[in-house]
């Protein structure tokens, strides 16, 4: 059973990344509805306030209590998150609440002394809040897709990338229901699991950075379309894992390697189109926002090195 103060930092950890990832899935699909679907653009926008407010409050709470390695990993905010949130904002028109990024930047590491029982009903009672709300996500997502996938509507988002959040937010969900649990993972087989889930994310960042590009941008359009091929044969290799757990290690450095490569792509893009010098349809905070999901899958490769 988790003691009380992994439960509290794995819980803020956790909520600090993800809170952030769900409120801007919401920002996008509100922001691909056309003007007939403004019910739905709406109901996003609703689901978007919700998730912020809640990212603000497991802010003030993870104030002295973030782990260092969390911290440090570009997963919570990176050096680009403000200025994307800013460009974003300009070119859409909806609000995005830019002072949550700024306290984040401002987050001290895990220095203080946990006070246990307090902090531990407050967090326990904030990731059940968290759990009704990235359900009602989930059911909005779902809602969108079978709309999409049954021509009923119409949105500019891809079909699969309208799927691709929707596992997130389930995933989301099953790990705040483990930790609600206090139930210690088998860092083997959350290796696993983790490996194939986030491996088969990058595939799909890949391509769909690959289908947002401007078809003048012939070199970025084939390091991306590479990436996607790397991450399905990697997606494979993960999957195969179940019944060959002896190569995990040699997964885990190869995930790894093909990780940070796409990373620095990642990374090199974001600056790309906040200074205008690449071309395409990716909003800048789409660009920062799949950025961080290579830090947070970066740092839990990493643990699972060391653990092997």
């Amino acid at each position: 059973m988790l003691s009380i103060e992994d439960f509290v930092r794995q819980s803020l950890d956790l909520n600090l990344f993800f809170l952030r990832i769900m409120k801007e899935h919401s920002f996008f699909l509100e922001g691909a509805f056309t003007p007939v679907n403004s019910d739905l653009a709406r109901q996003a926008d609703t689901l978007m306030k919700q998730f912020e407010a809640l990212l603000r409050e497991a802010v003030s709470l993870a104030d002295g209590f973030i782990g260092p390695d969390v911290a440090s990993s570009g997963e919570i905010v990176t050096d680009f998150t403000l200025n994307a949130e800013r460009a974003t904002q300009f070119y859409t028109g909806i609000p995005i609440d830019t002072s949550i990024t700024t306290a984040e930047l401002s987050l001290v590491k895990g220095v203080q002394q946990l006070n246990t029982g307090m902090l531990a009903e407050r967090v326990a009672e904030l990731n059940q809040r968290v759990t009704a709300v990235t359900r009602s996500l989930i059911n909005f997502k779902t809602l969108v897709l079978d709309s999409v996938l049954a021509c009923r509507v119409f949105t500019f988002n891809y079909p699969l990338l309208i799927d691709h959040i929707r596992r997130e937010a389930i995933l989301f969900v099953s790990l705040l229901t483990r930790l609600q649990n206090r139930l210690i993972v088998d860092m083997i087989r959350f290796a696993v699991e983790q490996e194939s889930f986030w491996n088969k994310i990058m595939a799909e960042h890949a391509k769909f950075i690959r289908g947002l590009l401007d078809p003048t941008e012939e070199t970025l359009l084939q390091t991306a379309n590479n990436f996607g091929k790397e991450f399905d044969v990697l997606t494979d290799k993960a999957l195969a894992l179940h019944s060959q757990i002896t190569l995990l290690p040699q997964v885990t450095q190869e995930s790894l390697k093909e990780t940070e490569k796409i990373r620095d792509f990642k990374r090199q893009g974001t600056e790309g189109i906040l200074v205008c010098k690449i071309r395409s349809i990716i909003l800048p905070l789409l660009a920062d926002h799949v950025l961080r999901e290579a830090n947070h899958y970066l740092r839990l490769l990493r643990t699972f090195s060391r653990s092997f």
